[in-house]
C-alpha cells in the first residue's frame, strides 16, 4: 500500500470504458485537491486513466502495477 491519505476506489472486474468512466464521475463528486486511489484489472486503463486525467485536469500522483492489476493515484484538479 502506498502512502497516500486516499480513498480507494474498486473498479476490479470492470472492462473498458467503465473504470474510466466510473473515476471520472467519482471524482466530479469529490472537492478539488481531493485524492482518489483507483484499483483496476482492465488492461486498458493505462491508457484511458492517464488520459482521462491529462483531459479533465487532475494530477496523476501514482500509476503501478499489482498483483491483481493496476492502481492510479489522483488528486482531483
Amino acid at each position: 500500500m502506498n502512502s497516500f491519505d486516499a480513498e480507494i476506489y474498486d473498479l476490479r472486474g470492470l472492462k473498458c470504458p467503465y473504470p474510466a468512466i466510473k473515476t471520472e464521475k467519482r471524482l466530479r463528486g469529490m472537492p478539488s485537491g481531493a485524492t482518489l486511489t483507483v484499483e483496476t484489472t482492465d488492461p486498458l486503463a493505462v491508457i484511458d486513466i492517464p488520459h482521462l486525467c491529462n483531459e479533465k485536469g487532475h494530477a496523476l500522483l501514482a500509476s503501478e502495477k499489482t498483483e491483481s492489476g493496476h492502481r492510479f493515484v489522483i488528486r482531483k484538479g
